[in-house]
């Protein structure tokens, strides 16, 4: 029964005496625990965005980047996510590593990254990722899979012998937060969680009932 299915959480602790204050650094710190523990597909990250009509969309994209402003993931600009942020650039970050019993929750205001950090990323990605950037019209109603395989191939061939450059449509995005929270399950299900709030360029922490 699917009721009956749970996990005692008790791996690790979160405590105000060993979070660091800048939660920027704090999700590097976690990110690379993950990395170290083999994690399965660490950078991924559940994207959630508005839609026209007013409902939350979600979606797992890869995180690329962490800098000081927040975090950089790349698509397509034509996508439907690419769509509802030009309508409402607020949205929320979801990470769940299991294996370490740890989710981080972000909100934030996202705005693209400048045009020559993309062709920066852009070229540094494997060709065949590249190819797929043109291949792919993202989130559009396609007949079958026979569209993208002859639109691959169509590119392969255009590009042949010569430098790929990067499609107009596609480029990174910054998501600036405005809050974090970090959470540490434990047992008893009295997990641990801590909130950061940004207020007058101060992060506020928290922390908060589970």
């Amino acid at each position: 029964m699917l009721r009956d299915k749970r996990t005692n959480y008790q791996k690790s602790e979160l405590l105000e005496s060993s979070i660091l204050g800048n939660p920027i650094e704090q999700l590097k710190q976690w990110l690379d625990h993950a990395i170290e523990e083999n994690v399965p597909e660490p950078t991924a990250m559940v994207l959630s965005t508005i839609d026209s009509n007013g409902f939350p969309d979600s979606r797992v994209v890869l995180l690329k980047e962490i800098n000081a402003e927040g975090l950089v993931f790349f698509t397509n600009y034509n996508s439907k996510k690419g769509k509802q942020i030009s309508g409402n650039n607020h949205v929320s970050i979801n990470i769940f590593w299991p294996t370490t019993e740890r989710q981080i929750r972000i909100k934030g205001i996202v705005e693209k990254i400048p045009e020559a950090d993309s062709e920066d990323y852009f070229k540094s990605r494997p060709i065949e990722s590249q190819l797929g950037a043109w291949a792919s019209p993202q989130s559009q109603i396609i007949e079958g899979r026979e569209v993208l395989v002859e639109n691959y191939k169509l590119y392969q061939k255009q590009f042949e012998n010569q430098t790929i450059s990067k499609p107009l449509h596609w480029g990174g995005f910054l998501i600036s937060p405005v809050s974090f929270e970090f959470w540490q399950g434990r047992e008893n299900r009295l997990h641990d969680r801590l909130e950061f709030i940004l207020s007058d360029q101060q992060w506020i922490m928290h922390r908060l009932a589970p």
